[in-house]
Parts: C-alpha cells; sequence; structure tokens
C-alpha cells in the first residue's frame, strides 16, 4: 500500500538575531511533529547550520532550492535557502536591516508557496518591527505584511493558548486611534472570522463573548457610548445569523468567563486588552521575574486565502544565541498549522466527490 504523501509546512526563519532558528530546530527535534507533514524552512541554511550548534542538537540540514527536493526524514531540516544572512557580519540581540530585510523575504516566498498550493500551511518565527522598517519595509507587522501579500481586505488577529481564544478588533495602532476605530462594521467583520475559525476547528456551534471598549461596558453610555453605537449593532447583526454571540461584557470580566469555559473566543477591542489576557495565562517567569520560563501559545491570522499560524512572542533578543529559549510556542503554532492544512485538504477532497 502506497504511503500517503505529508502535507508540506512552510515555516520561515524569522529575524536571524533572534531566537527563531533556534526555536525552530529545538521544535523540530519532535519527531511527533513531523509524522503528518513535512516541515521546510524557509530561510538561510547556514543561519540554521548555527542554530544547530546553539542549540546543541544532532539533526543535520539540507539545502534545498524547491519544494519537491524536501527530505521525508526526522534526521534533517530542509531549508529552502534564500542565501541572504551574511553570517560573518549578524550579531545576536541586535536590531539590524540585514536580517530584517532577510526575514521579510522569507515571508513573501512562504506566502508565494502557499498561494501557488506548494505547501499547505505557513507558520512564521519572530521577526523585529524595527529592524523590518530600517530596511525599507514599512508594515507595522507580520499581519499587515501577510495581508498585502495576499491582498487581503478584511483579517484579523487571534491569540490561543489551548482553548482560550482571543481575536482582536484593532491591534498595531495607538490607543487614541484604536477608539476611532471601532465600527460597526469591523466589529461585525472580526466576531465572523472568529466563527468561521471556530468551526474550522472542529466547534460546530461556537460561543463568543464580545468585549467592552469602555469600563463597566459604558455603563449604559455614562462611561462612553461606543458600545451603544458601534459594538451592540454588530453583535445584533451577528445574531440575526443565528451565532451564539454574548456581550459587549466588561472587559475586566469577559475573560474570567471565557476561562471558566462559557465561551470558545472572546472578541478583544484593543492589542492589549487581548494580549494581556492570553499572556498572563500562556507566560510566566523564573522566580525572581528576571527571566522568561515559558512562553506558550499562537498567533494566527484571520481572513486571509492561506492558513498562517506563528508563535505569539518576540525575537527574545536579550537571550538569542544562547541556547536558552522555550520552543513551546513553535510547537504549539505548528501543530495548529498542520491540524488547519489536514481539514483543508480533506475539506477539499470532499468538495470534488472525495469519501466523506
Amino acid at each position: 500500500m502506497k504511503r500517503k504523501a505529508k502535507i508540506p509546512i512552510a515555516i520561515t526563519m524569522g529575524d536571524a538575531a533572534g531566537i527563531g532558528p533556534e526555536i525552530i530546530v529545538k521544535a523540530l527535534e519532535r519527531k511527533a511533529l513531523r509524522r503528518k507533514a513535512l516541515p521546510i524552512v524557509v530561510g538561510d541554511a547556514k543561519t540554521m547550520e548555527q542554530a544547530l550548534s546553539i542549540a546543541k542538537s544532532n539533526l543535520k540540514i539540507q539545502p534545498i532550492s524547491e519544494v519537491g527536493q524536501a527530505q521525508d526524514d526526522p534526521g534533517f531540516i530542509p531549508v529552502l535557502d534564500l542565501q541572504n544572512i551574511d553570517l560573518p557580519t549578524l550579531k545576536h540581540g541586535k536590531v539590524d536591516p540585514m536580517p530584517g530585510k532577510a526575514a521579510v523575504e522569507y515571508i513573501q516566498k512562504a506566502v508565494a508557496l502557499a498561494m501557488e498550493g506548494k505547501v499547505g500551511a505557513i507558520v512564521t518565527a519572530p521577526i523585529h518591527k524595527e529592524a523590518i522598517n530600517k530596511a525599507g519595509f514599512h508594515y507595522a507587522g507580520h499581519t499587515e505584511i501577510l495581508a498585502h501579500l495576499t491582498n487581503t481586505k478584511e483579517y484579523a488577529m487571534l491569540l490561543a493558548h489551548g482553548d482560550f481564544r482571543v481575536s482582536h478588533v484593532t491591534t498595531h495602532t495607538s490607543m487614541r486611534k484604536a477608539c476611532d476605530r471601532i465600527k460597526k462594521d469591523r466589529v461585525f467583520t472580526v466576531i465572523r472570522l472568529t466563527y468561521e475559525v471556530l468551526q474550522q476547528l472542529g466547534i460546530e456551534n461556537p460561543r463568543i463573548g464580545v468585549a467592552g471598549l469602555n469600563p463597566h461596558s459604558g455603563e449604559d453610555g455614562l462611561f462612553g457610548d461606543e458600545e451603544k453605537a458601534e459594538i451592540i449593532p454588530a453583535i445584533e447583526e451577528a445574531k440575526k445569523m443565528g451565532w451564539s454571540v454574548d456581550g459587549p461584557v466588561p472587559p475586566d470580566t469577559v475573560f474570567t468567563k471565557m476561562k471558566g469555559k462559557q465561551y470558545d473566543a472572546v472578541v478583544a477591542m484593543y492589542h492589549d486588552q487581548g494580549h494581556i489576557a492570553v499572556k498572563l495565562v500562556g507566560f510566566s517567569m523564573k522566580p525572581g521575574g528576571k527571566e522568561w520560563d515559558k512562553m506558550s501559545g499562537i498567533n494566527m491570522t484571520l481572513g486571509l486565502p492561506i492558513i498562517r499560524t506563528s508563535v505569539d512572542h518576540g525575537v527574545a533578543f536579550g537571550k538569542a544565541g544562547e541556547g536558552r529559549a522555550n520552543p513551546q510556542s513553535m510547537v504549539d503554532a505548528i501543530k495548529l498549522a498542520i491540524q488547519l492544512a489536514q481539514k483543508k485538504a480533506l475539506g477539499s477532497r470532499h468538495e470534488v466527490g472525495g469519501p466523506r
């Protein structure tokens, strides 16, 4: 019986001056991740060789120039080698436009592969926003790059730690501008995108809690009118679709309710409202509070025509190149990418009359 081909998954290397290469190596040492998918790093082969040494790994690098050359062997890491890092000048933990430019090129290549159907999903290691901007790429972050490359107009960021999931109406903007961007259409769009991804994850009838913007969700207009003018109309429109949507729930209790299994996801109004909640659940520090102990969870971009997951932490320049970085968030991101890619592949077969 012929063995079923594994789904190729592209993993971008991220900023070479950060912990991206190292956590990729550590994640791919876990053979369980490679039983159902073929991970391919889009990056620089020499930098990944260096990462093997940093991580004290016995794996080997297989430089390739196209996806079809990737070797399905858990002892090797296939690297689609863009040869764009000047390793002798690379300094770990430093903002540098050279690895910043390279990091964007990895994203561009991975997106192209996904759009062409050559990989089933992409997983992104962290980039440094200052580095990419110094390199001439003026984006607020990964999400905006991906939306531009895929010509996507309606998209949203979702963070998750296990079944603790939070999507965001606004992200990389000032608080003042974030408040101005809380509009009915945008809130409804994020509710819809959240509902759709929950169904993709196998939740037949998702329950969504929508956070308010103001203290006590505005207290009937006493502390702000965004709830009455924009958020409540969006929730009412979602309910007309037959969706289970609750809110606006006061921001100081909505996440506790999700932790208590009342919701499958929460729609947050702005970056820190959602990020603080997820990172309080998924991150921890070592005794003394001077060093991170655990960074667990994933970042996912909703609304794209391709599957994209990511770690939910940054480049961690403070420990880059030292072999101390925890790969759990990368492991989680790869697992979710594989899960979604498998479901998408199964759905495609069903659409053309395959087995149900």
